[in-house]
């Protein structure tokens, strides 16, 4: 799926300058040739990509409420994080994020999707996994904003719910628990 119908002629990536680098992304303007030849820029975020665990404990699944800088509020999310160590396998990001986040450790771990969250501009590749036969394990908070969420467990009857009253407005969330609703058959 990555490539052009093959009727169509591709486009063309000729070349991206940096523009900024951060701690977490980095920014550049990339130029490109479209099909029928003509030049264009686009504004390119790079992210490392990122996992999201759907835990659930129960007819319970396990949320946090963190605060978001982007947003200046907090938000209701399942447990994620960055795939910020190199060459680490995403089950295996997934299964740290887990336990620094919410003090779980999953006994199984069920892939749910992949998804590109804002292609458009950004290439940030996510994943998530559904968390079963949970386990306590000591939490480990990393950053401030991990360090001051909460955790918050709500049944699983109630989120469908929490989207529509959009108490629940987070994508990977959205999409992790309505996949993980449909995987337990509720």
């Amino acid at each position: 799926m990555n490539g052009p119908p093959s009727e169509l002629a591709p486009f063309q990536k000729r070349g991206e300058r940096e523009l900024y680098a951060g701690h977490v992304i980095s920014l550049g303007v990339g130029t490109f040739v479209g099909p029928d030849g003509t030049p264009f820029e686009r504004d390119l975020v790079h992210h490392p990509g990122a996992v999201s665990v759907v835990p659930v404990l129960g007819d319970e699944v396990i949320l946090v409420r963190q605060y978001r800088a982007s947003l200046d509020a907090y938000l209701l999310e399942i447990p994620a994080g960055k795939r910020d160590v190199t060459d680490e396998p995403p089950e295996e990001t997934a299964r740290r994020e887990l336990i620094e986040e919410v003090g779980h450790r999953a006994g199984t771990l069920i892939a749910l999707a992949e998804f590109y969250n804002s292609p458009g501009f950004c290439d940030e590749h996510s994943y998530v996994f559904l968390g079963l036969d949970l386990e306590p394990a000591p939490p480990s908070a990393q950053g401030v904003e991990e360090e001051h969420m909460t955790i918050e467990r709500v049944a699983l009857d109630d989120v469908t719910g929490l989207i529509a009253s959009r108490e629940l407005m987070d994508a990977k969330s959205i999409i992790g628990l309505t996949l993980a609703l449909r995987h337990l058959g509720r």
